[in-house]
């Protein structure tokens, strides 16, 4: 009776653990992008581009909830993402398409696909997701 207890106790917490290491499992092999951000000038008081007439305005937003984006306007590039192999990893981890996703929510009039127009301090910035960051 004692060891069926301690199976139920000891199985989920050693899938917690593998739940936990999995996304790190699944991270070799696939795609790697980034954000790149460049700081640009207003044409007319609106970003340069045919389809985003708006900014967003990065200083109402947590730096925790959007890493990619801040460290590409501090530094010029994130930190690389890598995609799993099969797809999943992205279920498990924050990934810099989410932080676009919820930028097309909130403002889709300042997104131009993997483009996103964002103001923070008074600088406008044109941050873009890209697996080719030096170009």
């Amino acid at each position: 009776m004692r060891r069926r207890y301690l199976l139920l106790l000891l199985v989920p917490a050693v899938v917690l653990l593998a739940l936990g290491a999995l996304p790190s499992i699944l991270g070799g092999g696939g795609d790697v992008s980034y954000v790149v951000a460049a700081e640009v000038d207003l044409e007319d008081g609106e970003p340069a581009a045919e389809n985003a007439t708006e900014t967003i305005a990065f200083e109402n937003l947590s730096e925790n909830r959007f890493p990619y984006t801040a460290q590409a306007i501090d530094e010029g590039r994130s930190d690389p993402y890598e995609e799993g192999r099969f797809g999943l990893k992205s279920s498990f981890t924050h990934t810099p398409f989410d932080e676009f996703s919820e930028f097309e929510t909130w403002n889709r009039a300042a997104v131009d696909g993997d483009t996103v127009w964002i103001e923070r301090n008074g600088s406008y910035y044109r941050v873009e997701i890209t697996q080719h960051p030096d170009e």
